[in-house]
């Protein structure tokens, strides 16, 4: 950025920081509507959907932060209880990615299983401790395909996990070779969630919920990789824009 241009924007800064809310809001709002207006329709569509973009982590982080350190899509999807429906007292539960362990602890609380919590990231781990401490849950920085030693589990959660992954199929067989579940309860995005997401893919916009994520899925690709997995769909709904499924090892 040239020097002019870096102080007109701190000024610009300066003047909109003065400003009360609802009059931002309307001013970002206008100059966003009047660009929008003046630009063919292919580049009016990325401008608008770079936005989005931009602001959409933010409302996450928001989120967060409006929850008392819990996304508020916990309590309004309520997809702790598909889990919670599905696994039964006193099973043995590895929960790989659980994050800050909300869904780990749920299941322990309301389902009476023992889980196991396990995540690549240490501060995840360390809020998990702190915020969702149980008697029957077990957190450890780990990663999902090193060893258990001679533990074995019912069941395998995966929340959110299988979307991050570049190989999929390899990764649910190496887990059912390692603690050889019954089932897994699987949650993923759907690649069809809504209109804009091809439409946005189309333009070379960013589609992804989440730029790490490897893939979002269709019906059908969900369905072709657990059929390389090794697996069996016994269950699955459509819910919230996400495929949560319970899936059987062959070998199981």
């Amino acid at each position: 950025m040239i020097p002019q241009i870096h102080g007109l924007t701190r000024v610009a800064a300066a003047l909109l920081k003065r400003l009360d809310t609802p009059a931002l809001e309307r001013l970002i709002t206008g100059l966003a509507i009047e660009r929008a207006a003046t630009l063919p329709a292919d580049e009016s569509l990325r401008f608008l959907f770079r936005m989005q973009a931009a602001l959409y982590p933010i409302l996450g982080k928001t989120a967060v932060r409006y929850g008392g350190g819990v996304h508020t899509k916990h309590r309004h999807t309520k997809y702790h209880d598909f889990f919670v429906r599905r696994i039964r007292a006193h099973e043995r539960v590895l929960d790989i990615g659980c994050g800050i362990g909300a869904v780990a602890f749920d299941i322990a609380e309301r389902a009476g299983a023992r889980v196991l919590g396990i995540d690549l990231v240490s501060g995840n781990i360390d809020a998990a401790r702190r915020q969702h401490s149980h008697p029957r849950v077990e957190y450890r920085v780990q990663d999902g395909l090193a060893s258990f030693g001679e533990q074995s589990f019912d069941v395998v959660v995966l929340s959110n996990i299988l979307e991050h992954l570049s190989s999929r199929p390899e990764f649910l067989r190496g887990v059912s070779a390692r603690v050889r579940p019954s089932r897994f309860l699987i949650r993923i995005p759907l690649f069809e969630r809504d209109w804009q997401v091809p439409l946005k893919r189309e333009l070379g916009v960013e589609w992804r919920l989440d730029d790490t994520h490897e893939t979002e899925y269709t019906l059908e690709s969900f369905d072709e990789e657990m059929r390389q997995a090794g697996c069996r769909i016994t269950h699955q709904e459509v819910r919230w824009g996400e495929i949560w499924a319970e899936v059987t090892p062959d070998a199981a």
